[in-house]
């Protein structure tokens, strides 16, 4: 049985697939097809935004047997090996488990030989940031100036890692955590491919706890397939997620807002026989104090997004409560949420952090 993984089947194969990143994709599609090729690229950003997979492109784009372009053939034999992962003269480096002198000038004596079959030898570094201070070191006067058939191509989820002195010598590109929009859209597209039934609500919350990561995204929607048996409802990601309902929401911050503990707690004690996370309670009510914010002040471009059921809760708590309460608790809300590392457990600290937050609203 030869299943693939989402993540893995819809990896972007071009530059025009490649979601999310548009001014980089067309600073590098540019160099390319006006032959301004750099000898080294360093690309940033958090997981899952598309780091590895722009570099496996330019090396597709720097290496296709028909000619350097930034639209590779995907036909010839070095684009396929690419693709698979078995071409000779694609070198991929985990700096993480590479990080060592030894390793670093393994891989710079070779540097000197000629690539066995394509134009350039070109070397993938990911999580470059994780090699050690010497590795850096040894690699700088070569990737300053490399032997003309080599390219270097460096990846990295903290930049701040990177001495500025590697960063000089690279063409440096940032790429964008993903909106929840471009997810969203992806997500939809990938599942109307696959013929499998999904409620938009569903998709929009994978969307929103992606946190900006497509890979993210696509194996908690896997994740989703399998516990839904390709039927994807809101109910069953909520359980996936440990994210309480909407309603036990709507009622915890309402019942916060009237300044009433007792009943807040009934309402957590409830819900603490059904298997949620505690940091998604205060994540959600952070969301239900900001939309509730929203549309006191812009309720029209607001309500595009919201379901009407739940403009009727939101409504129903923004009109009775004043701008400065709500202010307050979302501040301590996310304060606390910062916090909840530090207490003894998530549930202990939920309950005092709401506590916190009612004791202050009634000054």
């Amino acid at each position: 049985m030869n299943y693939q993984i989402l993540a893995r089947k819809y990896r972007p194969q071009s530059f025009q697939e490649i979601v999310g990143q548009k001014y980089i994709i067309t600073a590098i599609c540019n160099a390319i097809d006006m032959g301004k090729i750099h000898h080294a690229w360093l690309l940033s950003g958090t997981r899952g935004v598309g780091k590895t997979t722009i570099g496996r492109l330019l090396a597709k784009s720097l290496n296709c047997h028909t000619k350097i372009t930034s639209t590779p053939c995907r036909k010839c034999m070095t684009c396929k090996e690419i693709e698979k992962g078995t071409c000779l003269d694609f070198i991929e480096i985990d700096a993480a488990s590479r990080t060592k002198i030894e390793d670093m000038r393994e891989i710079l004596d070779n540097i000197y030989y000629s690539p066995i079959k394509s134009r350039f030898k070109i070397y993938l570094i990911d999580e470059v940031h994780m090699l050690s201070r010497h590795s850096f070191n040894a690699l700088l006067k070569t990737l300053e100036e490399p032997p003309k058939h080599i390219k270097f191509i460096l990846a990295t989820t903290d930049i701040e890692k990177i001495p500025k002195t590697i960063i000089s010598r690279c063409l440096y590109f940032k790429l964008n955590i993903l909106s929840e929009k471009n997810i969203f859209d992806y997500l939809t597209f990938v599942l109307n491919n696959e013929n499998i039934n999904f409620d938009v609500n569903a998709l929009k919350t994978i969307s929103e706890y992606a946190k900006g990561s497509m890979r993210d995204s696509l194996n908690l929607l896997e994740h989703a397939i399998s516990f839904s048996k390709n039927n994807i409802n809101l109910k069953n990601i909520n359980k996936i997620l440990g994210i309480p309902n909407k309603k036990n929401i709507y009622l915890l911050t309402k019942f916060l807002l009237d300044k009433d503990f007792n009943k807040i707690i009934f309402l957590l004690d409830k819900m603490n026989k059904i298997n949620i996370e505690w940091e998604n309670i205060l994540i959600e009510m952070l969301r239900m104090l900001h939309h509730i914010a929203m549309i006191k002040l812009y309720s029209l471009e607001w309500s595009k997004n919201i379901s009407e059921n739940d403009q009727y809760d939101i409504k129903n708590i923004a009109y009775k409560k004043n701008k400065k309460d709500i202010q307050t608790c979302y501040k301590i809300l996310l304060n606390g949420r910062k916090e909840l590392v530090f207490s003894p457990n998530h549930q202990i600290g939920v309950k005092m952090t709401l506590l916190r937050a009612i004791e202050e609203i009634k000054k």
